[in-house]
């Protein structure tokens, strides 16, 4: 069976392929370093993450993007033996402009190399890549319109690629408009039919999948007469909530699969919070009598638990180790930073042999040298916990274990250095963009060698933590509300989840050093 999500935790816009008797799945990352986690499965019930394509800041420049800007739905395909990756970079995210560079890089093996990124268009997002059956290849995707008489989506375009020319070609054609918003689109061929799978309603309550059809790639194209494929809109008690956003892949036994994002709401007195992000999960589907895609059971709600491929080879699940010692010559590729690359010049496992050593740059409100490492949070509740040598010798230091959402929003558990006090452990809080240091959330630590610090992350409450010895605690701070640190939150449209890490800065610009023993997100036992 398949147990949904599949892929838990901040893994948004899937994207599904497969290759023999090998499954694929890529992610957004937004502002998230390397770019685009590239999973395998045989069973598309386990999964390994197997590298990312995105990892050279030369050809893919986080620097400075917005939250939850930065790489938006990637899309894979294969053809001619080559893998094809199709993604979008938004450099600029407002309610009327989103300046969008889309994208294109092939390798002859998933695992690269990827080749040099090929600029096709700044027209909109979403893009995907479709090889029809007669050799020519199509971009389809989501138009955007800044201005204020238009409608901002202004429907699917479609033009065709020439992969010898390395450019787009021919004419653009707008091949459908809908007064629901539509965005996501992707294209099969079958039966003579084309088909057209958009998400629909925006990535929030409202989303769904949409099927359309035409005999001609060029449309017009039909909308379903029963509505959506796929939606929890009208139905706040499916657990999988947000559902939409599909792509399809078809078995080797010849059965058809979509797989398509959902959120696991907290549900609280004040609303639903969504503190995991958006979520990978994977129906079954079946075509109809009448040539349209139907779930397998029928109705249109997401389940939590589905039959697998039929034959599939049995593979075993690949779970993040729940504990790093950072003895190993390299981070586990599960760790990621915002807006460029983990190395050695502020991220070091040599410096000071089975410690990582972080040195401290940017505040955690800056878009461009930001010293942090951090891991999706995948499940609640969960305990993190973590030991660290840091001696700041002023008070725009410090180093810690932070709980993040993004720079405007996140939860900082660190060392610091008070003029009276000496060094302090204490809590910071960035909220919706306003910082602030709770009165009295600080703790004298000047005689403790090391510093270990916790937080208890249950689904609408985080506590805080410090220990000179891992086994006798001190809290700190107030508790603090878990569903800030979510999609739902704040002031603006927000598009991953949380994460989970270590941090550091330094804004007197000596770049002081912070050492962690070791970094543990586990289940929480009470």
């Amino acid at each position: 069976m398949i147990s949904n999500p599949v892929l838990p935790g901040f893994y948004p816009d899937p994207s599904i392929l497969r290759v023999g008797v090998d499954y694929y799945l890529a992610s957004s990352t937004f502002e998230w370093f390397p770019g685009v986690p590239i999973h395998h499965s045989t069973d598309l019930a386990n999964w390994r993450l197997i590298g990312h394509a995105l990892t050279d800041p030369s050809e893919v420049d986080l620097r400075g993007v917005p939250d939850s800007a930065g790489v938006w739905a990637p899309s894979l395909s294969h053809h001619d033996g080559l893998f094809w990756l199709i993604y979008s970079v938004v450099h600029t995210r407002t309610p009327a402009f989103k300046d969008v560079d889309n994208y294109l890089i092939t390798a002859p093996d998933i695992t690269g190399p990827w080749s040099k990124p090929v600029f096709l268009n700044a027209t909109g997002f979403d893009p995907s890549l479709f090889h029809d059956e007669d050799g020519r290849r199509w971009l389809v995707q989501m138009r955007w319109d800044h201005r204020p008489a238009h409608p901002s989506f202004a429907g699917i375009i479609l033009q065709e690629y020439d992969h010898d020319k390395r450019a787009l070609v021919g004419p653009v054609r707008t091949i459908l408009r809908q007064e629901t918003l539509i965005e996501g689109p992707n294209l099969y061929r079958r039966d003579g039919w084309y088909y057209l799978m958009l998400a629909e309603g925006g990535t929030g309550w409202n989303h769904g999948v949409l099927m359309t059809r035409s005999r001609s790639i060029e449309g017009p194209y039909e909308v379903d007469p029963r509505g959506s494929l796929l939606t929890t809109r009208d139905d706040e008690s499916v657990p999988l909530q947000k559902a939409g956003h599909g792509e399809l892949v078809e078995s080797p036994e010849g059965e058809w699969f979509l797989a398509h994002l959902a959120s696991r709401p907290v549900v609280t007195p004040a609303g639903r919070y969504c503190v995991l992000g958006r979520e990978t999960c994977i129906q079954r589907v079946e075509w109809a009598s009448d040539g349209w895609l139907r779930l397998a059971g029928g109705g249109n709600r997401p389940a939590l638990a589905v039959p697998g491929p039929v034959g599939a080879g049995a593979m075993a699940g690949a779970a993040e180790p729940e504990r790093d010692d950072f003895d190993g010559p390299a981070l586990d590729p599960a760790w990621v930073a915002p807006r460029g690359p983990i190395d050695e010049s502020w991220a070091s496992l040599t410096e000071h042999p089975g410690w990582l050593r972080l040195r401290g740059r940017q505040s955690p409100h800056s878009l461009f040298a930001h010293s942090l490492v951090a891991r999706r949070l995948r499940a609640l509740p969960m305990q993190a916990t973590t030991c660290l040598r840091f001696a700041p010798t002023d008070g725009t230091q410090a180093a810690g274990l932070i709980l993040w959402y993004d720079a405007s929003t996140h939860f900082y558990l660190r060392v610091t250095r008070d003029e009276r006090l000496g060094p302090v452990v204490g809590v910071a809080l960035t909220d919706d963009g306003r910082y602030a240091e709770p009165v009295g959330a600080q703790l004298g630590v000047a005689d403790w060698d090391v510093i270990h610090l916790r937080a208890r992350i249950e689904p609408t409450e985080v506590r805080f933590a410090a220990s000179p010895d891992g086994v006798t605690w001190h809290e700190v701070g107030p508790p603090l509300e878990t569903v800030k640190l979510s999609d739902d939150y704040g002031s603006g449209l927000r598009f991953t989840g949380t994460l989970v890490g270590l941090c550091a800065h330094d804004l007197t610009g000596t770049r002081v050093a912070a050492d962690f023993d070791y970094f543990s997100l586990a289940p929480s036992t009470s």
